[in-house]
């Protein structure tokens, strides 16, 4: 897996993202494939599941929503713990974004082209991971994911460190007029994240990145990873090269109990 600088600047947090390496699956899912709403064989996402759980420290419970890209974010509390597997199942449902402030709980979000957002609030001790598409991105849904932090934590930006994951990139993101408008009437900078080749192409990472710096989280928190998941796709999933039943990369954060 890759893990972050932010694992050392911070040894109670682990935070990650999968490659496509070490696993079961087999095909557009080979090979470590964790996530079960993609159409993978269930026992090899379970098998690779435990695996990546092996490989974390305690041996965390996998929390991972299905991600609809919008902006609906669930918190996960002693509540949403003590329920059994089929009520939590129901309430991951249509979540987009996760938030803790319980340790030994891993918060993943799964990706294959879009952007992986992890967040922590040093101060509060609450961490957050977000699922970014391009609609969640439109809709603002990093900033909203530290507004709840901040309503629901008191979490103020000042004191979160974030991570931006693999994803597509600048170069590799080509979309419709239609996108464009979307971004720009949404009110992004749009000299900043777009460049116009034959058709547009968007600059995901730099949307949310500065989505981070509009709240007040400090540049020098702010992690990117400048991986392309379209341009590595041997490494990393991507569902432009592969279709959308493929395996997804799991990007997750926990704090360490």
């Amino acid at each position: 897996m890759l893990e972050y600088g932010l694992n050392k600047s911070h040894s109670n947090i682990f935070s990650f993202s999968t490659t496509r390496y070490g696993g079961c699956s087999e095909g557009a899912y080979a090979s470590f494939n964790c996530n079960d709403y993609c159409g993978d064989v269930l026992a090899h996402v379970a098998r690779n599941q435990a695996l990546l759980r092996s490989l974390l420290p305690g041996n965390p419970e996998l929390v991972i929503p299905h991600q609809v890209h919008k902006t609906e974010i669930g918190i996960v509390d002693e509540a949403f713990l003590a329920m059994d597997p089929v009520a939590r199942k129901r309430t991951l449902e249509g979540l987009d974004a996760l938030v803790t402030a319980s340790k030994g709980v891993c918060l993943c979000i799964s990706t294959a082209d879009c952007i992986p957002v992890l967040c922590y609030d040093e101060r509060h001790e609450v961490v957050a991971a977000i699922h970014a598409g391009w609609r969640g991105t439109v809709a603002r849904i990093v900033e909203r994911t530290l507004t709840l932090m901040e309503e629901r934590f008191g979490t103020q930006p000042a004191d979160v460190h974030a991570v931006i994951g693999p994803g597509i990139s600048l170069e590799s993101f080509e979309v419709g007029d239609e996108v464009y408008e979307a971004f720009l009437s949404a009110g992004f900078d749009m000299p900043s994240i777009a460049k116009h080749y034959a058709k547009w192409h968007i600059d995901l990472p730099e949307a949310n990145r500065l989505q981070l710096l509009a709240k007040g989280v400090c540049p020098d928190f702010i992690e990117m990873c400048g991986i392309c998941t379209y341009l590595q796709q041997e490494d990393f999933f991507s569902a432009r090269r592969l279709g959308i039943h493929s395996g997804r990369i799991l990007s997750g954060i926990m704090m360490k109990k």
